[in-house]
């Protein structure tokens, strides 16, 4: 949704201070503007962060960040304003950063006050989960073949687990997470699978293949912002770095040292985007052939 990324740019701009309490938020008309979008989901964006406390309306002022007092106070402080500000930490700094007591620090409220909300750090990590999967959907009425409705299924959590890394990182593929807005699009991609006419235990194996495929590359995602934190070398320069103990690995492999010869030569990139795009055609690909479809 749109509006909802809205709302999380300028709840993150001013959870970093960048837009203090007090100072005017972009105007309905000049968020359409900078994100190309109707002016009714730019109201929806300033809506939804007034409703949480974030922003307020002031008279002849327009649309302000709210005082802290309002913001952190425990008389401002809700389970949604709770459940995004431990969103926008663990999408920033990961799942290994968040705490209950940063969140309070970052709410400004009283070390304590965020367990009047949930039991602890477990059931708030559930409840980020489902409201990241809950921020697309998909079209109530839907078009083209399974093949094309599992595409958009698989591009929909790929976006999702690219805008919250962090989401893959959550549970093993034998234990799913319970969570509503995760069933919707468990929902999908099995509606699109149950057209190959297959029995339940195999469109439930299906099902497991492919949502297991499309997070199994998503994990990365965290773990090479994480590699950049900690060595602080970025994906090139820590290739560069392993030229040496590459080049040792291929003697005696001569595959192995005809495809560096090569890569060296040709250059290579690998973009996770390309690399899931791919996998996904290979899979669907697969299923067509098995299932003669």
């Amino acid at each position: 949704m749109k509006y909802v990324a809205i709302a999380d740019e300028l709840r993150d701009r001013i959870t970093r201070g960048e837009l203090p309490p007090g100072a005017r938020v972009p105007s309905t008309r000049r968020l359409a503007a900078d994100h190309g979008v109707a002016m009714a989901t730019a109201a929806k964006a300033l809506a939804l962060l007034g409703q949480e406390g974030v922003v307020q309306a002031e008279p002849r002022s327009g649309t302000v960040v709210a005082g802290r007092e309002r913001r952190g106070g425990p008389r401002g402080l809700t389970r949604e304003q709770l459940v995004r500000t431990a969103i926008a930490i663990a999408d920033t700094e990961g799942l290994g950063a968040l705490s209950m007591r940063g969140v309070a620090a970052r709410l400004g409220v009283a070390a304590m006050a965020p367990y009047k909300y949930v039991r602890g750090k477990d059931e708030l990590v559930m409840l980020m989960a489902d409201s990241a999967f809950g921020e697309r959907g998909y079209p109530a009425t839907p078009r083209g073949d399974w093949r094309d409705r599992l595409t958009l299924g698989g591009r929909t959590l790929w976006s999702l687990y690219k805008r919250h890394p962090w989401l893959a990182q959550l549970a093993p593929l034998t234990r799913p997470l319970a969570l509503r807005n995760l069933g919707m699009h468990g929902e999908w991609a099995l509606s699109a699978l149950s057209e190959l006419d297959v029995d339940a235990a195999t469109l439930c194996d299906l099902h497991v293949l492919f949502f297991s495929y499309v997070q199994g590359i998503a994990i990365h995602l965290e773990r090479e912002q994480s590699a950049l934190a900690s060595s602080g070398l970025s994906e090139e320069q820590w290739i560069d770095l392993q030229t040496p103990a590459l080049e040792a690995m291929s003697a005696g492999r001569p595959v192995f040292a005809k495809m560096l010869r090569d890569l060296g030569g040709d250059g290579y990139d690998l973009v996770l985007d390309d690399l899931f795009e791919s996998g996904m055609r290979a899979l669907l690909d697969g299923l067509a052939l098995r299932f003669g479809r």
